[in-house]
């Protein structure tokens, strides 16, 4: 697996900033200190009481923002991936709090991620706060709060981790944009459609279909 590059330490709370993707500062936690988060600290919030998702990125615990749209566009997205996915006994589908290490110290949240079966030890799901295995399709569904540089961030930190397939999908606009490399990417229209590729081939989904149902 390659290393995520070091770079020096920041500063000031605007190179901090810059470097996890020009996120909004109400997104940052301050306990434990920006920039001296661990784990350890990330899954002390995960399990707290008053649950907040968060992701550990250069540690920091960044807020991950998801309105009630996003919420709901996921939840469909598990429920259809998950009926193509269990009858065939292919892996598993990852809800909106799977927390994924990528590598250490750099823990995200999918909004919806795919696991393959045979990529698991035994065959069986890890019963540990913090998946290590890195999914095979990881997709998020873009919130207003979400900034261009933390999207070409998250991709980037996707792919050197070996997430082979990443969907954005993007409600605003009734798109979605495939990408199978941080360069390469594909944008499918609301009349157009999402599919599997070599991860899950034979899945085949209409992206009206998504968001009319939504709308239901």
């Amino acid at each position: 697996m390659p290393s995520v590059t070091r770079l020096g330490e920041p500063e000031t709370l605007a190179d901090l900033l810059e470097r996890i993707g020009r996120v909004s500062p109400r997104r940052i936690r301050l306990r434990p200190a920006p920039g001296t988060a661990t784990e350890k600290d990330l899954i002390a919030v995960l399990e707290a009481a008053d649950k907040r998702l968060c992701e550990l990125v250069d540690g920091v615990l960044v807020e991950k923002p998801m309105g009630a749209e996003e919420s709901l566009l996921a939840g469909i997205l598990v429920e259809i991936l998950w009926r193509f996915v269990r009858p065939r006994k292919l892996g598993w589908i990852m809800p909106p709090d799977g927390a994924v290490r990528l590598f250490p110290q750099l823990v995200r949240i999918p909004d919806v991620s795919f696991i393959r079966r045979d990529r698991v030890p035994d065959g069986k799901f890890p019963k540990v706060p913090l998946l290590t295995v890195v999914p095979d399709l990881a997709i998020e569904v873009l919130s207003p709060g979400n900034t261009k540089s933390e999207m070409k961030r998250k991709l980037r930190d996707y792919f050197l981790a070996g997430i082979p397939l990443v969907w954005f999908i993007n409600p605003p606009k009734r798109t979605a944009e495939v990408y199978t490399s941080p360069e390469k990417k594909k944008e499918v229209g609301v009349n157009e459609a999402l599919d599997g590729g070599d991860v899950l081939p034979g899945f085949w989904l209409p992206l009206k279909e998504l968001f009319d149902l939504a709308e239901e």
